[in-house]
């Protein structure tokens, strides 16, 4: 394992990777550090052609040790398909999408999963407690069972219903609040203080693997254009894991002497009924204020107080990206036109990204010709109430 320490992106403590790690004594996340030096003599871009089609192709860089810890059900390594009739209907000639829905548990959410359960696993964590708009929690409670491990998942009663039922199939223990996923931390918190250490807090960003396991949506990215980078990608952002994992891989080949300077530029994606990030870059703050009265059909983004929110608007900063909020209205109209035109039912986050990109296109901050990837983080399956079929005539 390359893996060498943890650090605070915010005030630099360093911290041992060999031990259990919430947040850093200031309160920011922490992140994995690699010998990357080492790394590079280890392991060349050709020789993962030659590895299984999943996440842990990239090994050399994540955290697990020991392959016996590793939990996985074949998770990662999900098609990047071109998608060129919508994309010559709104001006992007190549589009890509990233479709996430086709892992484990039919979301991304399984990436975070397999590579912070399996750390946890190698750390002696016995029980892991987290809350979740609906997704993560089914990821969490699948893998969490898969490693002999216990699970405790709160989430709204607004989250999706398929949700709460993965997590019951699975053995977690389920709890349900009447609000947002911050009354769901809060109740995960008292849970833990509780515990008197029993349960470990496996939180987004409150521990450092979850990350890990997001970052390879980069590195994959990467690899499935031949080891070129796209000119712009586009992430729906609710924590925002997934942006700033892809953020600090693209950062990583890039030192590795992987990929050249020129690195994609991001976008975040939000709801105009929860857009805290949006807010905070288009005023120029480092860290964005809670949103007040959040609501949208794409739930999974519905985040009022992202805790990664400096790392997120630190990473669109440095890749020149922007932020951008997109009404429930559009979002469900993009998700019905991208279907018709090209036979994939997206999540409502995912089609958010693709409002995003069209908008973008229409106010010429993306360029013709160039190369743009959007990730769909579900399966459009887990949100049925997002296509109307009331009116389909039923024959007699």
């Amino acid at each position: 394992m390359y893996l060498t320490h943890l650090d605070c992106p915010r005030c630099g403590l360093e911290y041992a990777a060999d031990k259990l790690q919430n947040l850093c004594e200031c309160g920011s996340p922490l992140l994995a550090r690699y010998d990357l030096p080492a790394v590079a003599k280890a392991v060349t871009p050709e020789r993962f052609g030659l590895r299984p089609a999943d996440l842990w192709r990239y090994r050399e860089l994540l955290p697990v040790a020991d392959p016996r810890h590793v939990t996985t059900l074949g998770e990662g390594w999900t098609p990047l398909l071109r998608t060129p009739s919508y994309g010559a209907e709104i001006g992007i000639a190549d589009l890509m999408v990233k479709d996430e829905g086709l892992v484990p548990t039919g979301s991304f959410k399984a990436r975070g999963a397999a590579v912070g359960v399996s750390r946890a696993r190698e750390l002696g964590v016995e029980r892991i407690a987290m809350p979740t708009n609906g997704n993560a929690g089914s990821a969490w409670a699948t893998y969490a069972a898969r490693a002999g491990m216990g699970a405790t998942i709160v989430m709204p009663l607004a989250a999706p219903t398929i949700c709460r039922r993965e997590c019951v199939a699975a053995g977690a223990d389920l709890r349900l609040v009447d609000g947002l996923i911050g009354d769901a931390g809060r109740r995960v918190a008292e849970l833990i203080a509780e515990s008197d250490g029993a349960i470990f807090d496996a939180g987004t960003l409150r521990e450092p693997y979850r990350l890990e396991g997001k970052k390879t949506m980069g590195y994959e990215i990467v690899e499935q254009l031949g080891w070129q980078v796209p000119d712009v990608i586009i992430y729906p952002t609710g924590g925002g894991v997934g942006l700033i994992g892809i953020h600090k891989a693209l950062h990583e080949m890039r030192e590795l002497g992987w990929v050249g300077d020129k690195l994609p530029r991001l976008v975040a994606v939000q709801s105009t009924g929860c857009a805290p990030i949006v807010r905070a870059f288009a005023s120029g703050e480092s860290r964005a204020q809670p949103w007040e009265d959040a609501h949208t059909v794409a739930f999974g983004i519905t985040v009022p107080s992202p805790l990664g929110d400096e790392l997120i608007l630190a990473a669109l900063r440095a890749s020149a990206g922007t932020a951008v909020a997109v009404d429930d209205a559009e979002i469900l109209a993009d998700l019905r036109d991208f279907a018709a035109r090209e036979g994939l039912l997206l999540c409502p986050e995912g089609a958010a990204c693709l409002t995003a990109a069209r908008q973008l296109r229409a106010g010429g901050w993306i360029r013709a010709g160039e190369r743009v990837v959007v990730l769909n983080t579900g399966a459009g399956l887990k949100y049925p109430e997002t296509v109307d079929v009331s009116g389909v005539p039923v024959l007699a």
